[in-house]
């Protein structure tokens, strides 16, 4: 686990810490702002997170957070109180976290407001690669928000600067930022120091622009092999496939890309289109309230892998049954 604080106001002394009880080891050592804690060496699970603001601006904040567990969101904890069972073996899918001007009461829930996953309903994850792209991603983001769902954006380092806003507004909507490498390059072809340095460097701009650092990626092309796998697990990332590929970068027309989608789509997809491109837009602004409409809940590669036993770093995917 790392946390880090952004756009702290100007004049404002803040800072955060955080502490993790990881299986078989109990409580580690208090880590802060940005340091890494846990070990990410080891197979034993986080199993509960304590955090809270430092210096002397924390008096005018709460830290509210909660963590992905045994299939459910806990409770929200506050200010150094832990979230999570401790002692019964059950990992941290994820956690949520945000700060609040002090005596402002429990945030709102973006979970809440986007929807909730229903474990016992089919659920599938759309993603898209290559952008964003603004004016085709926003399009994406309304029709997501309209029927409450979710999608899976990996991005390329180079898109992600000159189109900052629409990345903040995946996150306020609860979608995933993920990792498409810097310069769309094929990791099964480049140095191990080049696919550190294409994945790091997108993940560093991403936290930048939104706060959160991606830990998954899709390799470019689909090009992957076991060692180029095994750098992507050194960086603590999952290698995200996919079981039905709409080919919208190839063929460009709306009409084929809701065809494949919808004459394949089962539960546990993953689907890929491409968002930057219009006619996927176009695409997408269709299938996802007729995808919600026959019952599927449109749920990010994470949510989806986190109630279908999990993606490990290192490991690749392109299902969730």
């Amino acid at each position: 686990m790392k946390a880090n604080l952004i756009e702290i106001p100007q004049g404002v002394q803040v800072g955060v810490r955080y502490q993790v009880n990881l299986s078989g080891s109990g409580w580690l050592d208090w880590a802060e702002d940005g340091a890494e804690t846990g070990n990410s060496a080891d197979v034993m699970p986080l199993e509960s997170i304590r955090m809270e603001l430092t210096g002397s601006g924390a008096e005018q904040y709460d830290l509210y957070y909660r963590v992905l567990q045994n299939g459910a969101w806990t409770d929200w904890a506050a200010n150094g109180a832990a979230a999570g069972v401790e002692g019964a073996g059950l990992r941290i899918d994820g956690f949520r976290a945000s700060v609040t001007v002090k005596g402002a009461g429990v945030p709102a829930d973006p979970v809440a407001a986007f929807g909730s996953v229903d474990p016992t309903r089919p659920m599938i994850a759309l993603t898209f690669d290559d952008g964003p792209k603004t004016s085709v991603t926003s399009r994406i983001l309304d029709s997501l928000q309209a029927n409450r769902g979710r999608a899976t954006f990996f991005m390329l380092g180079t898109n992600v600067n000159n189109n900052a806003g629409v990345i903040k507004r995946m996150v306020e909507q609860g979608c995933e930022v993920a990792n498409h490498t810097h310069d769309h390059k094929y990791i099964s072809k480049i140095s191990d120091g080049e696919i550190v340095s294409q994945l790091a460097s997108t993940n560093q701009k991403i936290a930048a622009v939104c706060g959160v650092s991606p830990v998954l990626m899709r390799p470019p092309g689909g090009y992957i092999n076991a060692h180029s796998q095994s750098v992507v697990g050194g960086l603590g990332m999952s290698a995200i496939m996919w079981s039905i590929d709409t080919r919208d970068w190839q063929h460009r027309n709306a009409q084929k890309t809701i065809d494949t989608v919808l004459s394949q789509v089962k539960d546990g997809d993953i689907i890929l289109m491409h968002d930057i491109y219009s006619t996927t837009a176009d695409a997408a602004v269709v299938l996802i309230p007729e995808l919600t409409a026959r019952g599927y809940q449109l749920v990010t590669v994470s949510e989806l892998a986190a109630y279908r036993g999990g993606a490990a770093a290192g490991q690749k995917y392109s299902q969730f049954r």
